[in-house]
Parts: structure tokens; C-alpha cells; sequence
């Protein structure tokens, strides 16, 4: 048959011809090649595909090698880190390049080495008044009008007693103390005056008669909530005298006025007196505008110190008005958070070094037993500093307000705790701005005796001559800084005066290596127009009512019928 001798010629080439057939010929070596060659090319081909033959059998052998021995393939990681090895002996090590690690800008703690730098060109650059210039928005809304008349009514009969316990620091009780009333009033009850609940931190034992003028809240509200100092004998003989046997609502954080309507009031009504402990922050930002009149009356106009904190603020800041005659009597007001407990809860790294390392470590287990040790958590450091949220040292206070054209003259008025290592770390701030005081330099020890002890009472000294400054600075968020802002809107027609550094452009800016001054003052300079500019920002939806008292939300209104109905 044709293909049979076809298929024996195909063999034949490769093997020098035989009567067995052969397996097919490579594919590099075409039939119409084999048939011109005739039988000079076999004979050729045969001295050419001897070699061939025997290459491609060793590689059939190698191969079928592998494919039975498997385990041999275990071995080639082995013998190419052994060809590394030997190669790296034979290279030097100084030939390699060398990676250098380089920290995310704005990460590390760098303002030391740009105050020695920059310190040269600062001091020459002190002609600009930043007093006379900083503001030059005002508010436009058709002129600022905030709504605490208060009315003349006649209140029906209450409800019940609601006591409530205010927990936290001078300014998370007042919280506590302004949606208490704008609760009872709502409720159509009877607040007695809030306790307020003694805190390992602050250790302030103090009554709401120390801090705050009893007899001017209760006179302030008589028209709008009732008030009591004390339970009424009848209604203790009801419950023993005895607290612990009255109801106590536990609510939740930011519970709405509805909540109150629906669940407080009945058992209000049935039981004529409930507890709330604790209450701060146990209300809703959100809420109806006759009960943010309510807040907004307890807090500009009910809430006044007592008269021995008033005395002395007000002295206080008579004698800031007398250090900065030269500015007309205007001076700053920084409230600075660089206590040792606030340093440590920041979980920042300044240049303190080992010694630093360990008294925050002491400082964070005192505070927060366990709270920074736990199994999992992660403390990045860098990455707090560049989200802005580490607390700005005395040293950046100091290059920022003379960034933004305050001169070495201006007075400054510094509200805070026992600054952590003072005597190191407000050496450069002094420098920089010399006419700085502080209550303790502005107060005998003598006047400043009854409050000493008393972390609310100097809290409260703080705030006041805070509120009266011409420019406030907040470098560190908290309740303080949040009541001050909307305490100072209410006073100065709508504007706040109040200068809020972009910390995270603060951290770029601060840790540049080549940054000049000029360079420097220019951005500082828009970041202090931008304040300005916010300062007039008008409420937005769920903010406090206490930072952004607009005319809108507390325009009078009438009283909700909700108690009305509820005490017929």
C-alpha cells in the first residue's frame, strides 16, 4: 500500500532503514526535503542525524529522569540560594546602595530645629500689628438678634421633680445643666438644682452654688421652668428619704426630646419623681426651636459665677486690659492643652526621649488602667500627628501667632492646667511673646487661695477672662473651647473672634526642612483669615446649639403642648 511504503521511507532517513517502522521524523525535517535528496541525501542525512539522534536522546533522558524523580525538583531552591551566596561573597558590601527610610512629612515632632532656624528672621520681622488687623468679616445676616427675651407667663402646674446628676468638668456639667432645663421645661416639671458628680480626675467637690449664682438662675428661669434647691419634704417621705429608692432613668447618649415625651414623662407623671444619672450628653443636639430657646436661655443669660469667681475674673481682666495698653487694651486669649494627662491620652511623640517614653506610660496606666495596653491595639504615633491631632506645644503656639502678625508687644492671656515640664517647654513661648501671663501671675496667692484646690472654680476663673479677650485661640478640641466659641458669637454680634488652626497644614508646615519665614507668615497669615472668615459661620444641622447660638434657633416660640396636655 502506498502509505505503508511511505511511512517506511519517512523511517528510514532517521535511522539508516529497516523493516520496522520508526517513529515520526522531526518536524524540521519535511518528507519533500527526504524525497529530493534521493540516496545521496540519505546518506548524508544519516551522517547528520547520528549527533542529532543522540542529542535527542539524552534530552528524552534527562527529561523521563525528572518526570521519575520528582524530589529532584526540591533541590533547585537549594542550589539558587547557594549561586546567591556565592555570588553576594564575591561582591563588596560598599557597592551597594544604601536605602535611606525617610518619615511621612508632617509626622515627627521637627519645630524645635525651625524655631533656631527661623528664629533670626522672626525677631527682625516685628512691625506688624496682628491685634489691630485680625478681624475683618462680620456677621451679614441682617444684623445679629439672639432670642433670650423671657416671657411673662404664668407656669401651670408642674408634673413632677426631675434630679439629675451632672458628671464630667466645669463645662460637661453645664451641658448637663442646660438640657436639664430645656427637659423640665418641655416635660412642664420641676427641676431641682443638679447635683454635680465628684470624678477621680477632676476631684472637684464642689456644689452648684460655689460655681454658678443659685438665686440668679432660679430668678432667671421663674417665668419659663420651675425651679427648687432642694426636694420638698412631703415628696422624700414617698421614697425614705432615701435616693436610692427613687426611679432612675438610665437613657442613652443622645436620646431625642421624643424619648422623653414617650418614656420619661408617664413614669414622671405616675411616680412625681425621677433620677437621671448621669446626664451629660443624654440629649439630642437636634431638637425642636422651643426647646433650643431653652438651652440657649439657661446658658447666656441663667448661668452666671458665683459672685466670688466673677470678682476676681473681672479683676483679672482689668489688670490683662492694663498689660496691653499699648494695643488699647485688647489682648489674646490661648487655651492651651499640654497638661502631662493630656500629652499621654494624645499618645504623641514630642522630644522628651526616654524620659518622656516612661512618664507618659505612667501617666496613661494612672488615667486609663489597661486602656492602651490591650491585646490588638495599635498606636501609630506619626499618623495621629499628621490628622491634626496631637495637642500643639508651647513652642508651635508661639511660631503660629507670630506667623500670623502678632508681635512680641501683644499681652497674652494662657488658660491651662500645670503644663507638662513647664520650666522646659515654656521657655521659647516666653521668648517669643514676653508680656504672656496666666492667673497665677495676674492673682495674688492670696486671692487665688479659695480656689486653688478646686479645679472647677479655676476652670471657671479661666473661661471668664477667656470670654472677654479680643482674639481667642483654641488649640485642642474639647467642651471648653466649644462653649467659649458660642459664648463669644452671643456676645460679639454673631462673630466668634476666635482663631482655629488647621492643625494637619500646621504639622506639614512645621515639620518643613527648608522653609523659609516669609514663606512660613504667608501661610499662617490665610489660616488666620480663614478663622476669621468661620467665624461667623452660622449653625448646621446636629451642632451644638452651644457653639452656634443662630438667631433662627432661638427665636421665641410658643410652648409645646405636650405637658399642657399631659397635666390636665
Amino acid at each position: 500500500m502506498p502509505h505503508h511504503h511511505a511511512y517506511n521511507r519517512l523511517g528510514s532517513g532517521g535511522a539508516g532503514g529497516g523493516g520496522t517502522p520508526s517513529p515520526p521524523a522531526s518536524p524540521r525535517r519535511s518528507p519533500r526535503t527526504q524525497r529530493r535528496g534521493g540516496k545521496a541525501g540519505g546518506a548524508k542525512g544519516a551522517a547528520m542525524g547520528a549527533p542529532r539522534a543522540i542529542a535527542q536522546r539524552m534530552a528524552w533522558m534527562l527529561l523521563s529522569l525528572f518526570l521519575r524523580r520528582q524530589a529532584i525538583f526540591l533541590f533547585t531552591p537549594l542550589l539558587y540560594v547557594a549561586a546567591m551566596l556565592f555570588y553576594m561573597g564575591t561582591v563588596s558590601l560598599e557597592s551597594v546602595p544604601h536605602i535611606i527610610s525617610r518619615s511621612a512629612p508632617g509626622s515627627v515632632y521637627r519645630s524645635p530645629k525651625l524655631y533656631e532656624r527661623l528664629r533670626n528672621d522672626m525677631d527682625a520681622d516685628n512691625a506688624s500689628d496682628g491685634l489691630a488687623t485680625v478681624w475683618k468679616h462680620s456677621f451679614k445676616g441682617g444684623g445679629w438678634r439672639p432670642c433670650v427675651d423671657t416671657s411673662t407667663d404664668v407656669l401651670p402646674d408642674s408634673n413632677g421633680y426631675i434630679f439629675v446628676e451632672a458628671n464630667g468638668g466645669l463645662n460637661q456639667q453645664r451641658t448637663s445643666i442646660c438640657n436639664a432645663v430645656a427637659v423640665a421645661g418641655y416635660l412642664n416639671a420641676t427641676l431641682v438644682i443638679p447635683k454635680f458628680h465628684y470624678h477621680s480626675i477632676w476631684k472637684d467637690p464642689s456644689k452648684f452654688s460655689e460655681i454658678y449664682d443659685e438665686d440668679h438662675f432660679i430668678s432667671t428661669l421663674k417665668n419659663e421652668v420651675h425651679v427648687v434647691d432642694k426636694i420638698p419634704e412631703f415628696i422624700m417621705e414617698r421614697f425614705g428619704h432615701n435616693m436610692s429608692n427613687v426611679f432612675n432613668f438610665k437613657i442613652k447618649a443622645w436620646s431625642s426630646i421624643q424619648y422623653y415625651k414617650d418614656v420619661v414623662l408617664p413614669k414622671l407623671a405616675e411616680e412625681k419623681l425621677i433620677r437621671i444619672s448621669p446626664f451629660a450628653n443624654r440629649l439630642s443636639f437636634d431638637a425642636p426651636s422651643a426647646v433650643q430657646r431653652l438651652r440657649c436661655l439657661a446658658n447666656f443669660k441663667a448661668l452666671r459665677f458665683s459672685n466670688p469667681i466673677a470678682t476676681l475674673a473681672e479683676n483679672l481682666v482689668s489688670r490683662m486690659k492694663e498689660h496691653s495698653v499699648d494695643n488699647n487694651g485688647k489682648y489674646i486669649a490661648v487655651h492651651l492643652r499640654f497638661e502631662e494627662d493630656m500629652v499621654a491620652f494624645s499618645c504623641c511623640i514630642f522630644n522628651g526621649g526616654d524620659e518622656e517614653k516612661q512618664d507618659m506610660n505612667a501617666a496613661r496606666e494612672r488615667g486609663w488602667r489597661g486602656k492602651f495596653t490591650k491585646r490588638g491595639r495599635v498606636i501609630r504615633p506619626g499618623a495621629i500627628r499628621m490628622n491634626g491631632k496631637c495637642p500643639l506645644t508651647p513652642l508651635e503656639v508661639g511660631l503660629m501667632l507670630r506667623g500670623m502678625g502678632f508681635n512680641n508687644n501683644t499681652a497674652i492671656y494662657l488658660a491651662s492646667g500645670k503644663i507638662y515640664k513647664a520650666e522646659k517647654n515654656m521657655v521659647p513661648l516666653l521668648e517669643m511673646f514676653p508680656l504672656l501671663q496666666t492667673k497665677e501671675t495676674l492673682a495674688s496667692a492670696e486671692e487665688l487661695a479659695p480656689f486653688k484646690n478646686y479645679s472647677s472654680r479655676m476652670a471657671a476663673i479661666d473661661y471668664s477672662v477667656c470670654l472677654h479677650s479680643e482674639v481667642f485661640v483654641t488649640t485642642q478640641g474639647g467642651n471648653f473651647p466649644h462653649f467659649l466659641i458660642g459664648h463669644r458669637r452671643y456676645l460679639y454680634d454673631g462673630h466668634s473672634k476666635t482663631i482655629k488652626p488647621d492643625k494637619r497644614k500646621l504639622a506639614l508646615l512645621f515639620d518643613n526642612p527648608t522653609i523659609g519665614w516669609k514663606s512660613l507668615k504667608r501661610q499662617l497669615l490665610i489660616m488666620r483669615a480663614q478663622s476669621d472668615a468661620k467665624g461667623i459661620e452660622m449653625k448646621r444641622p446636629n451642632e451644638s446649639i452651644y457653639t452656634y447660638p443662630c438667631p433662627h434657633c432661638m427665636c421665641r416660640s410658643n410652648r409645646t403642648e405636650v405637658s399642657r396636655s399631659s397635666s390636665a
